[in-house]
């Protein structure tokens, strides 16, 4: 049974899956020992060597670098508005007005925000238009393809939660749309396919507990989804979304850097 166990237990170290996710192979040896440090994104922040493709915007565009720099223009002007901005549904839309209007350099910062978060969302799907076409998600990329892809559903949910801050006719409607097709997910949704089946199994997929109702944190968008779209707008999908870019990085460096053409 041991000997089975060790056969499999090598089998998957071996496999092309867990070499594309954990490091291994580095024996204790003085030049192994370099190349640890040299590919760890937060021992060697800068890589020891550049390919020369890395340097030809007309190849990479840039796009990743870009996507990076709009993220934390949203931050740093999204700390500048929660000094402002209540996530209460009596003053949210006041809130919003009076910062646009009242306070000085409100309309700019406020502004600054929104279209990084749009210029933020195409530069995301040109990064991964290039890393399509020029194949950069073939091994030994495969997981940092992954990691992308999450980083981008990610992208799109920053933009979906703060759409209902201001909390005006256009962003509730907007988001009781998108609540909606949450309800008709297959499988997640009250009012998907297969819904009564899971519903009878495991006690989900109902009217109040569904991927419709885990966004409104209710039936109907109301207060309390200002609350939650708050929350995951200004703290939960960050971090999230910045552990994950960390990873991203660092399996950049791991990977031998920024992928050459085919």
């Amino acid at each position: 049974m041991k000997e089975k166990l060790r056969a499999l237990q090598e089998t998957i170290v071996q496999s092309d899956v867990w070499k594309s996710i954990f490091r291994h192979g580095y024996a204790d040896t003085p030049r192994n020992r370099i190349l640890m440090v040299a590919s760890n994104v937060f021992l060697h922040l800068h890589p020891s060597k550049l390919r020369r493709h890395g340097l030809t915007l007309r190849y990479t565009w840039c796009a990743g670098g870009l996507t990076f720099f709009f993220f934390l223009v949203t931050v740093v002007t999204g700390i500048l508005l929660m000094f402002y901005y209540r996530p209460v549904a009596e003053y949210a839309y006041n809130d919003m007005k009076y910062l646009q209007f009242d306070i000085p350099f409100g309309m700019i910062t406020r502004n600054m925000h929104r279209w990084a978060a749009h210029a933020m969302v195409i530069m995301v799907m040109l990064h991964m238009f290039r890393v399509f076409m020029t194949g950069s998600y073939k091994p030994p990329r495969e997981f940092n393809w992954i990691v992308g892809v999450l980083l981008l559903t990610l992208t799109l949910l920053l933009s979906f939660t703060g759409y209902l801050l201001p909390w005006d006719q256009l962003s509730i409607w907007a988001v009781t749309v998108g609540a909606n097709m949450g309800k008709a997910t297959p499988g997640l949704g009250s009012q998907g396919p297969f819904s009564e089946q899971i519903a009878a199994w495991f006690g989900i997929a109902t009217p109040r507990y569904d991927a419709g109702s885990l966004l409104t944190a209710g039936t109907v968008v109301a207060a309390p989804t200002l609350l939650r779209f708050y929350v995951l707008h200004c703290i939960f999908i960050p971090v999230v979304a910045s552990l994950l870019m960390i990873v991203h990085f660092w399996r950049v460096r791991k990977d031998g850097g920024i992928s050459g053409p085919m």
